[in-house]
C-alpha cells in the first residue's frame, strides 16, 4: 500500500528522475518483511527513513552458500551520504557493518554469512538525519552464521592472522578501484565453544593521508573479507590499518 509522501519528501523527488521519484516510499517496507517495524526501532533508532530507489543492494536472489554471500552496496547516485548501515533483517547478529565514505564514494562490496533466507538492506544516512533504505530478499539454506569457520580445521591460520593483500585499478581518468583482502576467521561466537572473534574496524587513505573510507565490521562479515570500494584517479599507495576485537591490529600499503 502506498501512502502520501510529506512536503519533505515531495520537495526531494522533484529532484529525482521520474522513475525514482516514484519509486520513493516513506511507509510500506517494499520488501514485506515481518521484522521491518523492529528494525527501524532497533537498527535506525526510530530516525525518519526513506525507501529510495537510489540506495541499491545488489545480490543473489538465492545464495548456495551461506556463509560466502555477495553483496554490493552502491548508493552513489544519492548526494550527501554521512554512512552507510548494512543489516539483514532474520540474522541472529542483525547488523553486518557500517561505513563511512569520507573521500570515496558510497559504494561498497563485501560477502556476509547469512542463517536463514532474509532481506539484506542497506540504510544510508545524510545531513538531515534521513535513512534512505534500500534491500533485496536472498534465500538461502541458512546456517552460515552458526556454522565453524574453515580456520577451525586448519593448524597454521594463527600465522596468517591479518594477513593483507590487494590491488587498485583505473577505470577512468578520474575513478579507480580498490580490493581489499584480509585473513580473519570472523567467528560469530554463535558455534559452541568458540567465541566471538572479528574485525572491528577498517580505515583506508590515500598517500597522502586522507581519508578514504571507514568501515565498522560485525560478526556476520564473511571469513578472509573482501572489501572492493571507488576512488578518485588512481595516484600512488593506497594505505590500510585496522584492529580486530582481541586488539590485534595490521597495517599494509596497496600499490597501484
Amino acid at each position: 500500500m502506498r501512502f502520501p509522501l510529506s512536503i519533505a519528501a515531495v520537495a526531494l523527488a522533484a529532484l529525482m528522475s521520474p522513475a525514482d521519484a516514484a519509486a520513493l516510499q516513506e511507509s510500506g517496507d517494499p520488501l514485506a518483511s515481518a521484522r521491518w517495524g523492529e528494525m527501524q526501532k532497533s537498527v535506525l533508532g526510530g530516525a525518519p527513513v526513506l525507501f529510495d530507489p537510489r540506495v541499491k543492494v545488489i545480490a543473489p536472489s538465492t545464495a548456495e552458500n551461506p556463509m560466502q554471500v555477495p553483496v554490493t552496496i552502491d548508493a552513489t547516485a544519492l548526494p550527501g551520504v554521512q554512512e552507510v548501515l548494512v543489516f539483514a533483517d532474520f540474522n541472529p547478529i542483525v547488523q553486518v557493518l557500517r561505513f563511512f565514505p569520507e573521500g570515496s564514494g558510497a559504494y561498497l562490496g563485501f560477502r556476509v554469512k547469512l542463517q536463514q533466507s532474509t532481506p539484506v538492506r542497506a540504510a544510508a544516512r545524510t545531513a538531515d538525519g534521513v535513512w534512505h533504505v534500500g534491500g533485496t530478499w536472498v534465500n538461502t539454506v541458512g546456517g552460515g552464521c552458526t556454522a565453524p569457520s574453515a580456520a577451525a580445521a586448519s593448524r597454521d591460520w594463527q600465522k596468517k592472522l591479518n594477513m593483507v593483500s590487494g590491488r587498485q585499478w583505473s577505470e577512468g581518468p578520474q575513478r579507480g578501484r580498490v580490493r581489499l583482502s584480509i585473513v580473519h576467521p570472523m567467528d560469530t561466537g554463535l558455534v559452541a565453544g568458540t567465541p566471538a572473534f572479528h574485525l572491528e574496524e577498517i580505515r583506508l587513505s590515500d598517500a597522502a593521508g586522507q581519508a578514504l573510507v571507514r568501515i565498522q565490521t560485525y560478526e556476520p562479515v564473511a571469513e578472509n573479507p573482501v572489501f572492493t570500494l571507488h576512488r578518485g584517479a588512481v595516484s600512488g599507495p593506497v594505505e590500510a590499518s585496522g584492529r580486530d576485537n582481541n586488539g590485534n591490529n595490521f597495517k599494509a600499503s596497496i600499490a597501484p
